[in-house]
């Protein structure tokens, strides 16, 4: 008998044929995430879920789903799936780093070109047609990040692709982390550590690359914010949580930042009645970090193949609890 697998999205070509070569497959057909009854109601005979960052997968989806032997994400990012309840039934995670890496990195310089450079409040301000000289001194001054002092929170995967393009700059780049990079990483690097406070009063820009854990839920909140120059710019790709958004609103408002970039939120999509859309120094997009046709189908095919693997009785290529095969070993849970 074929496993039985869930998709809760309709996700780019590779994993999808991928998985219905072996499986038989059911896709919540929709741009939409599944609401919470939808989950619940299609995964009682499922073996396997394929799943997004956008769907909680907590105790009662495994309770269930009492066929449930592996769970892959199609993200690196892993904060929606009870970690500690899957390990504990024996079920398999896998998610998807690495793959998306360079995309973000490129958003993230993007976004910090675009803040600084206050590139869609121009762009605005010519389709508005509110151009009315040829050329004008006195219009747009943004920040230069030219020989400018760049501070990384984070120096992960993105964190250092970020840096390898801060170097293209010529910036100095300052970086904090749990603990220091080897010495010879940081001269490759061309990076210097320092504490969270340090870098946040040292730097024009920041740009956030950490995990969303209960100890980084805002580690970036009103006491922070007001360490930074009244000219830095804030950026971030990682998780939305990491900042006290209502700090920022203050922050970006009362002229203690000059400009931020974001690419995700506490919550999301943002409210319509959000204080963000009234501010002219805030660039906002929707969580597209990792949105390349390539990247997202790589993220697809790798979710699919992390699946597969565990089906076979085989490791996942990426997996986030492997100490599972001792509760679970995979001759229990091979059926490919």
């Amino acid at each position: 008998m074929k496993p039985k697998i869930y998709v809760t999205r309709i996700i780019p070509p590779p994993g999808i044929y991928l998985l219905e070569g072996s499986c038989q497959v059911t896709v919540h057909e929709s741009d939409e995430p599944p609401a919470r009854k939808d989950i619940l109601e299609n995964i009682g005979d499922k073996d396997g879920i394929l799943c997004l960052l956008t769907d909680t997968i907590d105790k009662d989806v495994m309770e269930a789903a009492p066929n449930l032997k592996v769970i892959s994400t199609m993200s690196v990012g892993f904060e929606h799936i009870d970690i500690q309840e899957a390990t504990r039934r024996g079920i398999y995670i896998g998610y998807t780093p690495g793959v998306l890496t360079e995309a973000t990195a490129d958003l993230a310089f993007a976004l910090l070109l675009s803040a600084a450079r206050k590139l869609v409040s121009a762009d605005s301000f010519v389709r508005n047609k509110n151009w009315k000289i040829s050329w004008s001194p006195n219009i747009f001054h943004g920040e230069s990040l030219w020989g400018g002092t760049l501070g990384i929170i984070g120096l992960g995967r993105v964190g250092k692709a970020v840096a390898k393009r801060a170097r293209g700059f010529n910036m100095r780049i300052l970086y904090t982390d749990i603990k220091p990079v080897p010495p010879d990483k940081e001269k490759e690097l061309g990076v210097e550590y320092r504490s969270l406070e340090e870098l946040l009063k040292t730097s024009d820009f920041v740009t956030i690359h950490a995990p969303l854990t209960k100890e980084t839920r805002h580690m970036i909140d009103e006491k922070k914010l007001k360490l930074m120059k009244s000219t830095a710019t804030l950026i971030n790709t990682s998780r939305g949580a990491v900042i006290d958004e209502k700090a920022l609103i203050s922050a970006l408002g009362g002229g203690w930042i000059g400009a931020a970039g974001l690419d995700v939120f506490e919550e999301e999509p943002v409210d319509a009645d959000s204080p963000f859309f009234l501010l002219e120094n805030v660039v906002l997009l929707p969580h597209i970090g990792s949105s390349t046709k390539q990247t997202r189908a790589k993220m697809s095919e790798l979710a699919a193949l992390n699946l597969l693997a565990a089906l076979k009785g085989e490791a996942p290529l990426h997996w986030l609890n492997p100490h599972v095969e001792k509760i679970r070993p995979f001759s229990k849970i091979k059926m490919l």
